[in-house]
């Protein structure tokens, strides 16, 4: 089902994800590799329509946003079923200078074998990301790129619902890469009027 989303970390960016899932009127069960018992403050700090879950229950969501730090991925999605999912990639390799000629989301979707992964909401900071994107009379521009029509279009409509005005970069591998740390869309904050 579309109209939840199941959120893979509990961090700044995790909880950025899950504010803007409840702006676009979207349930979140929200996890971290400590446990659902863990997340009783984040849950009630973020209020009504976010749960606590384990990483497969947020799996389970119609849309899947990885939100850990780069080294903790492999172990984040690891034994979880990912065919056909739609996830969206919000995540930085801080240290990749060179990754031989691939982008980091697609090492992502290697990761996620049989997901739909979409890159976004990983150019902005969290607390930007997290906070209204309506602004001096337009909307806060979120990149996204991916390689399923589908799939983008289910990212696209969560993040418009939430205020957004989506720009599509494209395929996985060219778009991601402009997205990427050191690449020019990195950190760029643009109001579309």
């Amino acid at each position: 089902m579309t109209d939840s989303v199941g959120i893979i970390g509990a961090g700044r960016l995790g909880q950025a994800m899950a504010r803007t899932a409840r702006r676009a009127g979207r349930d979140v069960v929200i996890a971290n590799s400590r446990g659902p018992e863990s997340l009783a403050s984040v849950v009630s700090e973020l209020g009504d329509g976010v749960s606590a879950g384990t990483a497969e229950q947020a799996a389970a969501a119609g849309i899947v946003v990885v939100a850990v730090p780069w080294d903790s991925v492999p172990e984040a999605v690891e034994g979880i079923d990912w065919k056909g999912k739609a996830v969206i990639d919000a995540t930085n390799d801080w240290a990749a200078d060179d990754l031989n000629g691939t982008t980091s989301s697609e090492l992502v979707a290697d990761l996620v074998s049989g997901a739909r992964v979409i890159k976004a909401a990983n150019t902005l900071g969290a607390e930007v990301l997290g906070s209204d994107p309506q602004e001096a009379g337009g909307r806060r521009v979120i990149f996204i790129s991916g390689d399923d029509a589908d799939a983008k279009a289910q990212v696209v409509t969560l993040f418009e619902d939430a205020g957004f005005a989506a720009i599509d970069l494209g395929g996985l591998a060219a778009g991601g890469a402009m997205q990427q740390i050191h690449h020019p869309l990195a950190g760029v904050n643009l109001i579309r009027l």
